[in-house]
């Protein structure tokens, strides 16, 4: 049996690119500190007030888990807003449209999960800004 242990100060964040006027989300990797083969797996913090890039994956499932904050989804087309608060999970299942958006005045906190650990084809689609 084998296992592997990530604590949070093992995490390395590193910022990723802002929708202008937009405070730059954060993210940590989990699957090479993880040794995960797979899957893959991250964790995200987003500031107040913004979202990450709308896309769909044709290959993965993808599972999100807020552990600080509201985190909310939009997710299908047409296009439903979803808000799942800590202790909820989001299942999202390949070839379906996503966003994940904070729409709170506090940073969250979530884990997201994939797999087959393929990646590299995702479909970005039209950004939603007003809602």
């Amino acid at each position: 049996m084998a296992y592997d242990v990530v604590h949070h100060g093992d995490l390395e964040w590193e910022e990723r690119p802002a929708h202008e006027g937009q405070a730059p989300r954060h993210a940590a990797g989990l699957t090479e500190l993880a040794r995960m083969t797979e899957s893959r797996g991250r964790m995200w913090r987003y500031p107040a007030h913004t979202r990450g890039r709308r896309h769909l994956d044709p290959d993965q499932e993808e599972v999100f888990v807020p552990l600080r904050g509201t985190l909310t989804m939009l997710l299908g087309e047409p296009w439903e807003l979803v808000d799942v608060e800590p202790g909820g999970v989001v299942v999202v299942h390949p070839g379906t449209p996503l966003q994940m958006r904070n729409e709170t005045d506090e940073e969250i906190l979530v884990f997201v999960y994939g797999a087959p650990s393929k990646h590299g084809n995702a479909e970005f689609l039209e950004d939603v800004e007003t809602l």
